[in-house]
């Protein structure tokens, strides 16, 4: 090894991550078997030695190579789940370490009597249809095992499913390999612990990043269960549970090429009234569209599908069908704010004076008709773990996101596309009327939709609104809202771009527009997202 300085220090051991030490220290260790050299990532004997790796046209020192993977596994670990692309980003040897680095985690959670039952620490692990994900998933399933836990795979799964089989089978957590609504050289991990809490950056993401980054593959002497087990039929005995004997209904779906493809037929297809007219359903990794319900072009195949057949309704579902978009009877898109608004007087009918759970984005008209059915409205922040954290907080039985997820405490909390499916027939059922005809009392307002700005100095930008309309009503529960009397905005950071997302609301559209443009020559480029 060469002499370094101190400035050129980069290893360090797992299990003194603060303390850098040199390349021969580092060997100095390895050639006295340290309790902790076995498996780290600096060490050379384990990757075949050298201190330099070359690569075609390149070459790297073993420091700039670290370096590279670390900045690379960081790049993946999102703010709620982990997704790139395959196999640049994410490929079967980060899959391995992702799957050592979630069971070890996810074990150390079972506590007391718990561990002498051996569901109370397995893991439950379903994927989706990726071409990916099966080889990902037996790489994961061989990291998991590395630490000896028992793996339960459930196979190819609807991610509403895994959430599922935690509770049914009582399991420590669960994983979904999937990268949802991403075009298809994409995935990843969807990751929740028992009870199917969802696991963020602040509830153990980041600790599972920490032992992924600190780790390479190797052979660590154990060898947990690997059992496989399909649950179609207590899955789909679960969804059934909700729906109510349904009028006669002939609905269009959009599967996307997606997982719903495999789970409408399964859980809806033997109900006499129901005529499915389905599209899009083979799930095998291709995609006619990106599995993507929230862009308006991904609805217009289903849209020419309910004028084709004469549909009651019209349901087009992402990639890993635990979100949905609605189109009415007229080929004309729900926004998913209105469908909550809705839906929610179902739940207050049969849970008096509940709270119903919202994210900030949506429309006024959401906490006036949740007030005016006799419940409470709770307005909360974006994104799946606030959402289900706010359900459990309030024992709500409902609650709906803007981007098309479903919450339901009859679901451990967590969103499902087949239960919103299961309560949109319900909705239509009772009603006993066209659903633009449902919707057409909350459409009361005009929106601008959610719309993106690029923009580097986001925190800058967002200090500036607060003082530029320092006279309205400002909180900073997720970015920044500031409402008026006829009209309100809510500006939030993305959490992966360099971007701004801008929705507002005003009593009527010239009143929109105006404000639409006043606002948005303050929030950088528009773009089109």
């Amino acid at each position: 090894m060469n002499t370094q300085n101190t400035t050129e220090y980069y290893r360090f051991c797992p299990n003194q991550p603060k303390v850098k030490i040199s390349d021969s220290i580092c060997l100095g260790r390895r050639r006295a078997n340290y309790p902790f050299c076995k498996g780290c990532r600096f060490n050379d004997d384990e990757r075949g030695g050298g201190s330099r790796i070359d690569l075609p046209g390149l070459v790297l020192t073993r420091h700039q190579q670290e370096k590279a993977r670390s900045f690379m596994l960081e790049k993946i670990f999102k703010a709620y789940d982990i997704r790139g692309t395959y196999p640049d980003m994410i490929n079967e040897e980060v899959a391995w370490r992702i799957g050592h680095g979630t069971a070890s985690f996810l074990k150390s959670s079972v506590r007391g009597l718990d561990r002498a039952d051996p569901n109370a620490s397995a893991i439950a692990l379903g994927r989706d249809m990726r071409k990916s994900s099966s080889s990902l998933a037996q790489a994961f399933i061989d990291g998991a095992l590395s630490t000896g836990a028992t793996v339960i795979d459930i196979g190819m799964i609807d991610t509403s499913q895994i959430y599922f089989a935690i509770n049914h089978l009582r399991t420590c957590g669960g994983v979904q390999i999937t990268a949802s609504h991403n075009p298809g050289h994409y995935n990843g991990f969807k990751i929740s612990g028992a009870k199917g809490v969802p696991i963020g950056g602040e509830t153990g993401l980041d600790d599972i990043r920490k032992i992924v980054t600190n780790l390479t593959r190797h052979e660590t002497g154990q060898r947990g269960e690997l059992r496989s087990l399909d649950l179609q039929a207590e899955y789909r005995e679960f969804i059934r549970q909700f729906l109510d004997p349904p009028r006669k209904l002939k609905i269009a779906i959009d599967a996307s090429n997606g997982m719903a493809g495999r789970w409408v037929p399964a859980v809806f297809g033997d109900i006499p009234e129901l005529t499915l007219s389905c599209i899009n359903m083979e799930h095998d990794g291709e995609f006619v569209h990106d599995p993507n319900p929230l862009i308006d072009a991904n609805l217009r195949q289903l849209q020419e599908e309910i004028t084709r057949i004469g549909a009651d309704v019209g349901v087009c579902f992402d990639g890993d069908a635990d979100r949905l978009m609605v189109v009415d009877e007229r080929a004309q898109i729900i926004r998913c704010d209105m469908l909550t608004a809705v839906l929610a007087r179902q739940f207050l009918a049969k849970t008096p004076k509940a709270t119903i759970v919202y994210d900030l984005r949506s429309s006024r008209a959401v906490a006036e008709e949740i007030k005016k059915a006799g419940g409470v409205p709770r307005r909360e922040r974006v994104g799946h773990a606030f959402m289900k954290r706010a359900l459990a907080d309030a024992k709500a039985p409902f609650g709906g996101e803007l981007s098309g997820h479903f919450y339901f405490r009859d679901n451990y909390n967590c969103d499902s596309g087949m239960l919103a499916l299961v309560h949109l027939i319900n909705l239509l059922t009772r009603e006993n009327k066209p659903l633009s005809r449902i919707i057409a009392p909350v459409k009361r307002y005009a929106s601008s939709g959610e719309r993106n700005f690029e923009n580097p100095d986001a925190d800058v930008t967002i200090k500036k609104l607060q003082e530029v309309y320092k006279d309205g009503r400002v909180d900073f529960l997720d970015g920044i809202t500031i409402q008026y009397k006829d009209w309100w905005f809510n500006v939030r950071k993305s959490n992966t771009e360099p971007l701004l997302r801008l929705n507002l609301e005003a009593e009527n559209p010239g009143l929109m527009e105006a404000k639409l443009a006043e606002v948005a020559r303050l929030l950088g480029t528009p773009v089109a997202h």
